[in-house]
């Protein structure tokens, strides 16, 4: 195991003993992957990693994983098991080893059938959701993460730029996904963040809708959100744009969105609660004429998942520290008229914030 696993691993160690527990359940995921460098799939495969308060490995393995897990782990306590031969007797293996401690798992990540494995052979009562402890654990990027991340931005934004240039009126929500989709490519990107929104017209009023036929048309509001993926960190980019021209009153909706945008980049640093900083931006929206078409929060966390602690929401007093890379996105949505999101991915330091992304945010119309 190199140094940085083996810091990340020391990390988890220090959580679950400063929580209680004895250790912790990692399936295929992004906390598996920050953990240990390796992708596994989520599958019909129960693939568990877990990490003592002591920072000892222990793993349960389908045996077609042998190879790609032993390679890295060599030394690591592991129990395979065969497809013909079932996965009880590895679990069964692995509670034993572990012992009569309690287990912390990824509450919003493990499945039922993976739980249920692990309740058989622990003690009983001894797994527990451990989300509120885990959450902790990515929170805080080192410099090779911030590195994928300005990589994700920065192709992010290249891409945004090549194809605002090339398209026109008349194109397609899903002709303009798929031009976008092909600059990140073509800019670098390993993947998507995620499968990129585009929503014309009335359809922005829809934070997370889907486009399809729908075409461009003058006057109308053109949001773009999406991020490109490098290393498996993502970029999580929102604009809106105007198409031939735009009304006052649209105007206005937008410049009350991006006060808002710039109120939360300047206010933004380590000390501050999530509640506080979610408190600030949504005020300034509250003030505006437009209260009534706020719909959501002013943001999340970002690395490894596109949503991830801290939650920038009322409610959540968890404290920003540095090292942390969160999103502001403060939004306006009137049904069957418009929608508008601007959000910037925003690095917590010791000294304030950066902001990651700098696509001009200034109201644009596309001619």
């Amino acid at each position: 195991m190199n140094d940085i696993y083996h810091k990340r691993m020391q990390r988890a160690g220090e959580l679950i003993t400063r929580s209680g527990y004895g250790a912790a359940a990692f399936v295929p995921g992004p906390n598996f992957r920050y953990l240990t460098g390796l992708v596994f799939h989520l599958m019909e495969r129960p693939t568990i990693l877990f990490v003592t308060a002591a920072s000892e490995i222990i793993a349960v393995m389908p045996e077609l994983e042998r190879l790609k897990w032993s390679t890295a782990f060599p030394d690591v306590s592991t129990f395979y098991w065969q497809d013909s031969d079932g996965f009880e007797e590895a679990f069964a293996s692995a509670g034993e080893e572990l012992g009569d401690i309690s287990i912390c798992v990824e509450g919003g990540r493990m499945r039922m059938f993976e739980y249920d494995a692990l309740c058989r052979h622990m003690p009983h009562r001894a797994v527990q959701n451990g989300d509120n402890v885990l959450s902790e654990l990515r929170m805080v990027k080192d410099s090779m993460e911030i590195a994928a991340l300005e990589r994700a931005v920065s192709i992010s934004e290249t891409a945004l730029e090549e194809t605002l240039e090339a398209i026109r009126e008349g194109d397609t929500e899903k002709q303009v996904v798929n031009l976008l989709k092909n600059r990140l490519q073509d800019n670098g990107a390993d993947g998507l963040s995620f499968d990129p929104i585009v929503l014309a017209g009335a359809k922005a009023a829809n934070p997370h809708g889907s486009p399809d036929e729908t075409e461009l048309r003058a006057g109308d509001a053109l949001l773009f959100d999406f991020g490109a993926q490098v290393s498996g960190y993502n970029a999580d980019i929102t604009r809106t744009f105007f198409v031939g021209h735009v009304t006052d009153e649209h105007a206005a909706i937008y410049e009350t969105v991006l006060d808002a945008n710039k109120l939360g980049r300047a206010r933004c640093g380590p000390g501050m609660t999530a509640h506080d900083l979610d408190t600030a931006v949504t005020d300034v929206l509250q003030a505006s004429p437009f209260a009534k078409l706020i719909v959501h929060k002013t943001g999340h966390g970002l690395g490894l998942d596109v949503h991830e602690a801290p939650q920038v929401m009322m409610g959540n007093r968890q404290i920003l520290v540095p090292g942390a890379v969160i999103t502001i996105e403060p939004g306006l949505y009137r049904a069957g008229d418009i929608g508008v999101r601007i959000e910037d991915d925003v690095l917590l330091t010791e000294a304030g914030s950066r902001s990651l992304t700098g696509f001009d945010r200034n109201l644009r119309i596309l001619r």
